[in-house]
Parts: C-alpha cells; structure tokens; sequence
C-alpha cells in the first residue's frame, strides 16, 4: 500500500476513504456476441500487397542471401561449359567487353543495374563482361552485401554460363568476370 506508508498490515483502512476520486463503472454487461469472421480474400489481398512491396526484377530479388567474405572466390559453372573455357575465364583470357561498377549502390538499386546491364549485353551478343561489386573493406567487420548478392542474383540470371572472381588487375575478389550464353 504505497498511498499509505505508514500504515501497518494490521490497521483498518476507511474504505471510503481510500475509493476518494474513482468513478463508478456504468457498463454492467459482458459482450458476448462472436468477432466477425476474417475475409479470407482481405488476408490475400494484403499478402500479395507484400510481396509486391518486394520488388522482382528477372528473377532477382532483394530477399536475404548468403554472405559470403570479402577475400572468398566466386565461381559458378552451368552443366555443359567446357573446363578449358572456364580456365580461360578465371585467367582472364577471355577478354570482358563492357563492365559495371556497383559502388554506392543500394541492394535495390544495384539489382536493377545488373538486370539491366546484363539484358543490355545480352542483347548486344557480348560474350563477357565483368562486375565489380567491391569488398566492403571500408566498413570494418561488415561482410560484402553487394558481393552476396552478386553471388546470388549471377546464379539465377538467364544467360549466364558461368562467373568467377577477376584477376588481381582488375578488382580480383572485388569483381567477377561473367560469361554470357549467346543467341544464335
């Protein structure tokens, strides 16, 4: 009984007293009658609503990936590309037609950048180009988002054969040098 400090469990309190300044309750009734059912259609609606918020664009979303270091190698290799070529390729002998650079970019804004250079090089039948999507060696014990999402958005993308980190003369595991599927 914090309002009555000096009050002992044993003294009587005068209940009117202690009541001063509360007002009665008028409402003497329970609401017993059942909530409204849930539209099902309402819950629908509100779930792609979501998921539009999240934007996809070529298959390739801003959802969470894996995260990969900063000094980790990439390499992905479609069934079907000859090991000579992928050679090459990691050698830098594959000579990379156009590049792109992804610092500064948010994740949202780098995916579009990708699908859009990508779809760009594709359809200018470009054999290679490379990413250069950095280590994230200024934010100190950050891992490299933009390197994961590289990562990820390059498996899923239609027309990439293959990809692997660059050598050191061009941003080694800063970059990737990406192996487009021409159309015949």
């Amino acid at each position: 009984m914090s309002d009555y400090p000096d009050l002992s469990p044993d003294d009587d309190i005068d209940f009117s007293e202690a009541m001063q300044g509360i007002t009665r309750h008028h409402h003497d009734r329970a609401d017993l009658s059942k909530p409204a059912p849930v539209d099902i259609s309402i819950e629908y609606k509100r779930s792609q609503a979501i998921r539009e918020e999240e934007k996809v664009i070529d298959d390739l979303s801003s959802e969470a990936v894996g995260l990969v270091e900063s000094n980790e190698e990439l390499l992905f290799v479609s069934p079907g590309v000859q090991l000579r070529l992928i050679k090459r390729l990691k050698q830098g002998h594959v000579p990379w037609e156009a590049g792109l650079d992804l610092h500064g970019y948010s994740i949202d804004q780098a995916r579009d950048q990708v699908s859009h250079f990508l779809r760009d090089a594709r359809r200018q039948n470009m054999r290679s180009v490379i990413l250069v999507h950095g280590k994230a060696h200024t934010q100190a014990g950050k891992s490299p988002l933009i390197k994961s999402y590289v990562n990820e958005w390059l498996r899923r993308f239609p027309g990439v054969l293959a990809f692997c980190s660059a050598q050191p003369k061009d941003g080694g595991t800063g970059a990737v040098y990406v192996l487009l599927k021409r159309d015949s």
